[in-house]
């Protein structure tokens, strides 16, 4: 039997870890949990996982993991066989860097610090909001232009790095709504992500019944 456990927070970012499995065809150990349905917080059980208490968290025998990014890097590198990763003599391999760290380093951060604002009810016309805004509209138009280039972040094949920015463009938007309407290239990408089998099988086995947020 595996010693590879995905555990994973319904409707948060540890949707990655999933599907990335899905993607490399691991034989893994999927265990869900539901959030408090008051406040929407992550339950003591998932929050005594790691020292942070944040999704994601995988254990592998005595290895407890967090991080979405190390997670990838380290389920890629030891069961997947350099599969959805591009080596430094590869071509793409800044690209795939940049978009693999972009994801959380700033799309993510951004995005949380609307979710903390609106959290603590401060005032929509406050300057930070603004400032805020404006750093998401950024992130927003740096994907779309990298979207009308290229297939996918890296190039013409799915790597982490799809697996990363994915969720700042779709699950995210469940907790701070943003419009995509005006961005034909993301939605392309969006829909092209969501007909991908491993995709499906993972929101399916983490989140089902969730909304779909491909567009």
């Amino acid at each position: 039997m595996t010693s590879l456990v995905v555990h994973h927070l319904g409707v948060s970012q540890s949707e990655r870890i999933v599907w990335l499995c899905e993607e490399l065809g691991l034989d893994y150990r999927l265990i869900v949990y539901q959030r408090d349905p008051v406040t929407r917080l992550a339950p003591e059980d998932y929050k005594a996982l790691h020292p942070m208490g944040i999704a994601p968290v995988i254990t592998d025998g005595a290895l407890v993991l967090s991080e979405s990014g190390a997670i990838v890097d380290y389920v890629a590198r030891r069961y997947g066989e350099g599969r959805r990763v591009i080596q430094p003599d590869q071509p793409g391999f800044a690209d795939f860097v940049f978009w693999l760290h972009f994801a959380n380093g700033s799309f993510v951060a951004n995005e949380m610090l609307s979710l903390i604002a609106n959290g603590l009810g401060v005032a929509t016309d406050h300057p930070g909001r603004a400032f805020i805004e404006a750093r998401s509209v950024r992130a927003l138009d740096m994907v779309e232009a990298r979207l009308g280039q290229v297939r996918y972040f890296a190039g013409e094949a799915l790597t982490l790095a799809d697996i990363m920015m994915v969720f700042p463009l779709t699950t995210m938007r469940l907790f701070i709504p943003r419009d995509l309407g005006g961005y034909p290239h993301i939605a392309r990408y969006l829909k092209q992500i969501g007909e991908r089998p491993a995709y499906r099988r993972a929101m399916e086995k983490g989140d089902p019944g969730l909304p779909s947020m491909m567009g």
